[in-house]
C-alpha cells in the first residue's frame, strides 16, 4: 500500500493541513500505517500535482499561512479503485523479534530491557487507544454507536490497533516471564 491511500483516507474525515494529517496520522492511522511528517507533506505536494487532492490557502496572522487538503473526486476514485483490490499479505518486520531470536547467544540482559521498554510503549499506545475510543463512544454502547455512525472503518482500525496492542502486551509479559525464569534456572 502507498501512503498516498492512507492520506487519501484520513482525507475522509474531512478537510485538513498537513500538521493536521500528521497529528491525525499518529492519533489514528498510526496503529496501521507509519509515516514521517516529511514523507506526508512530500506526498501530500505529488498527490497536489497528480490531482487527487485540492489545496486551498488560509492566512493567518503571526503565522505562515496555512494550506487546506480535501479530496477531489479523483481522489475519491483512487479511494474506491484501491479498496477494489485485493490487499497483498503483510509481514511482520520488527527487529526487537530479531534480537530475541538472538537472545540465547546475545546480551540477555539488554533483550530483556527491549522487551521490557516494548511493554511499556503498547501500555501507553493502548491508553491512548482507549482513550480515543472513550471519545468516539461519547457514552454510547458499541451497538449504538455502530448502528448511527456516519462512518465506521476508523471506528474498526481503532479496534485493530487496539487487539494489537493487547497481543503485545501479553507477549511481552510471557516473554520477559520465560526470559527471567532461564535467568534464574541458568546461575
Amino acid at each position: 500500500m502507498a501512503l498516498r491511500n492512507a492520506v487519501l483516507a484520513a482525507l475522509l474525515e474531512g478537510e485538513a493541513s498537513g500538521y493536521d494529517l500528521a497529528k491525525g496520522f499518529d492519533a489514528s492511522v498510526a496503529n496501521f500505517w507509519m509515516a514521517t511528517p516529511q514523507q506526508l507533506y512530500r506526498e501530500l505536494d505529488r498527490m497536489e500535482s497528480d490531482g487527487l487532492i485540492e489545496a486551498r490557502v488560509v492566512q493567518q496572522e503571526r503565522r505562515p499561512n496555512k494550506r487546506l487538503f480535501s479530496l477531489t473526486d479523483a481522489g475519491y476514485a483512487a479511494l474506491r479503485s484501491f479498496t477494489a483490490e485485493p490487499p497483498r499479505p503483510s509481514a511482520i518486520r520488527d527487529e526487537l523479534l530479531v534480537k530475541v531470536q538472538a537472545v540465547d547467544a546475545g546480551d540477555a540482559e539488554a533483550v530483556r530491557a527491549s522487551i521490557a521498554e516494548r511493554l511499556e510503549w503498547a501500555r501507553a499506545k493502548l491508553a491512548r487507544y482507549d482513550r480515543l475510543r472513550t471519545r468516539l463512544l461519547d457514552g454510547r454502547t458499541e451497538d449504538d454507536f455502530l448502528a448511527g455512525a456516519e462512518r465506521v472503518g476508523p471506528y474498526l482500525t481503532l479496534m485493530r490497533g487496539r487487539a494489537f496492542e493487547q497481543e503485545n502486551i501479553r507477549w511481552a509479559e510471557r516473554a520477559l516471564a520465560v526470559l527471567e525464569r532461564r535467568a534464574h534456572h541458568f546461575t
